[in-house]
């Protein structure tokens, strides 16, 4: 990631919100419900997708890659650049050009715990956006992977490169805050200046997730069950 604007859920009650990247640095927590609200909009977050994704770029590229009007992208960038989220940047165009970036940031969710009903809403739809907008790109990359030109055209080597990995571990809960630390100051140690990127090196995508595994419920009660209804434990009767 061409260092997303990193926003993560830390442990507490839940890991909430899982978006991106990391920097050294103090967590920034992201509490005050404007923030939230402002970064929760479909379109504000396609823009810090792009940006993050392929690099700075103007209101007018954005709007070619996202389908909208300047006028639009250019007050979501205000906005976005207004909580700190983008700032401009030296472009390589026209000097009247206006660039745009993402900012950095190791910024954390609050603690569900600690939410509010309302700020509960806009956390369940900023979610949404975000487990939405990666499997877009996971799923498009697994389209480019089924497709041979595209193997050899744009993915090349990398087409052999989907490390992946699903587990199931036993953890306190304060041996989970650990492991997501843990997992944070990976992508740090991994992270150098733009100067210092190797020229094959690429924009990869890491994303996790980690949550208790639910309760199981228990099976209904036969009450549950209307009368005409036979409960699970009920053997069909025989007829003749």
């Amino acid at each position: 990631m061409a260092k997303e604007p990193g926003t993560t859920g830390a442990p507490e009650d839940s890991t909430d919100g899982a978006r991106e990247d990391s920097i050294d640095g103090a967590p920034e927590e992201l509490s005050d419900l404007r923030v939230l609200k402002a970064l929760a909009q479909p379109r504000r977050q396609q823009m810090l997708q792009h940006l993050t994704v392929h690099g700075p770029a103007t209101s007018a590229t954005l709007a070619r890659a996202l389908g909208l009007n300047t006028g639009a992208t250019s007050y979501h960038l205000r906005e976005l650049a207004r909580y700190g989220f983008v700032e401009e940047t030296e472009g390589t165009g026209h000097a009247r050009e206006r660039w745009w970036r993402a900012i950095p940031g190791d910024r954390r969710f609050p603690p569900r715990s600690k939410q509010n009903v309302e700020t509960r809403l806009v956390m369940n739809e900023l979610n949404h956006l975000s487990y939405a907008a990666d499997l877009e790109l996971f799923e498009q990359l697994q389209r480019d992977a089924g497709d041979t030109d595209a193997v050899g055209a744009e993915l090349g080597e990398w087409a052999d490169a989907f490390p992946y990995s699903r587990g199931t571990i036993r953890l306190t809960l304060p041996e989970l805050r650990e492991f997501f630390e843990e997992y944070i100051a990976l992508l740090n140690r991994y992270k150098r200046p733009d100067a210092e990127t190797p020229a094959d090196a690429r924009t990869v995508l890491t994303r996790l997730l980690a949550f208790p595994a639910p309760t199981p419920a228990p099976p209904p009660s036969p009450s549950r069950f209307p009368s005409h209804f036979p409960s699970p434990s009920s053997e069909p009767e025989a007829t003749s």
